[in-house]
């Protein structure tokens, strides 16, 4: 357990859970312990959903300018490649991971939430990517994983601007997955991951990464690597009890094991 991250599990899920007082601010400690964290879920196999969360107050509200203002382009190469790192793991996660969003998630924390399989934002929660309004552009994914997911004129309106996205917009922007009140962001994130936690976690793991990856190639490529997938799941017992299930009780019956 970091001293601005820890892993808090209960039953199947776990919770990332940033605590950097008083914005969350992603300094060079915190993404260590962020990629410490996400190598500790991964390696879980009890753990099925993972939630990323800043708490009731703020997800997080960027980068420590501080820590970075001062920094030669030598030492912030070095600088970014260590939080590139750090929310690609996050990304990596084989497990689907969903960011629980309250007040702000600007910058790197928003980079940090594009990781995320899923977004739940809080009616009063902000996003953006305001870098450009600091002479500079996002450093740790907004310019490749904000695009993908929404789209690339929406995602230089943003950077580009540096705006802040309420959660109304971002939800219709696809940004966001769902917006809920204030207060009831976290529990719609595990009501969220409930869905997944007793699901085939080899199948689940195959599909993401079937996804994941094949946003990357072109589309041979990426229905070569669906059905190489496709086919190592028929090795599986949760494909064995799953289709058995099927054909005598019906869809949606089955009981996986995660094997």
């Amino acid at each position: 357990m970091g001293e601005f991250v820890r892993v808090e599990v209960d039953g199947q899920i776990a919770t990332i859970r940033l605590d950097r007082p008083k914005m969350n601010a992603l300094n060079a400690q915190v993404s260590g312990e962020i990629a410490a964290a996400a190598a500790e879920v991964s390696g879980d196999g009890a753990i099925r959903a993972v939630i990323v969360y800043g708490g009731e107050r703020v997800f997080a509200a960027g980068a420590d300018i501080k820590e970075m203002a001062p920094l030669g382009v030598a030492e912030m190469a070095a600088y970014a490649a260590r939080l590139q790192a750090a929310l690609n793991d996050v990304a990596g996660i084989p497990k689907p991971v969903i960011a629980a969003i309250t007040g702000y998630a600007l910058g790197g924390g928003l980079e940090l939430a594009l990781c995320a399989d899923f977004r739940v934002l809080g009616e009063s929660a902000k996003v953006g990517q305001p870098e450009i309004q600091l002479g500079v552009i996002p450093g740790a994914g907004g310019t490749q994983r904000l695009p993908r997911l929404i789209g690339p004129a929406k995602a230089k309106d943003l950077i580009f601007t540096g705006r802040h996205v309420a959660a109304a917009e971002a939800l219709a922007i696809g940004l966001a997955d769902k917006v809920v009140p204030d207060a009831e962001v976290y529990q719609a994130a595990r009501d969220m991951a409930a869905q997944y936690a007793n699901g085939p976690a080899v199948a689940l793991r195959a599909a993401k990464q079937a996804i994941d990856r094949g946003l990357e190639v072109d589309l041979a490529t990426g229905l070569d690597i669906e059905r190489l997938h496709f086919a190592s799941l028929y090795a599986t017992e949760d494909q064995k009890n799953g289709m058995r299930s099927f054909m005598e009780n019906g869809p949606g019956k089955a009981v996986f094991e995660g094997r």
